[in-house]
């Protein structure tokens, strides 16, 4: 269990700087895809992309450094991100759907994956 765990977790490290990327490098198709009115998106793509590419980064160092116990912890606390990102869309004209399925599923997986290596 805590092997798939962490295989899970490595993977969401490495989608999430993907995505951060994706709000450099295509702006208009991540933000559709987060799910917020595009009214304001050059500003909002940059300081997005660049935290989803710490937001990946630093978690994966957190595994180098202390391993899959500290990871656990690094991914819990990193659910507060998923969890902003589904505020910010209810609050700012998306869908109630888009904000559970996207960023509430995500803090979900970290959810799970986070306590499965900190406690186990």
């Amino acid at each position: 269990m805590i092997i798939a765990a962490l295989i899970v977790a490595i993977l969401g490290c490495l989608f999430i700087l993907f995505i951060g990327g994706r709000f450099v490098v295509a702006p208009k198709i991540a933000t559709a895809g987060f799910g917020v009115a595009e009214d304001r998106r050059r500003a909002f793509t940059s300081i997005k992309g660049v935290r989803d590419i710490t937001s990946g980064i630093v978690p994966l160092v957190v595994l180098l450094v202390a391993g899959p116990h500290v990871f656990g912890w690094a991914l819990l606390a990193a659910a507060i991100t998923p969890i902003g990102d589904a505020i910010i869309v209810v609050t700012n004209g998306g869908t109630l759907r888009h904000a559970l399925s996207i960023h509430g599923a995500t803090a979900a997986v970290l959810i799970a994956a986070g306590l499965i290596l900190a406690l186990g």
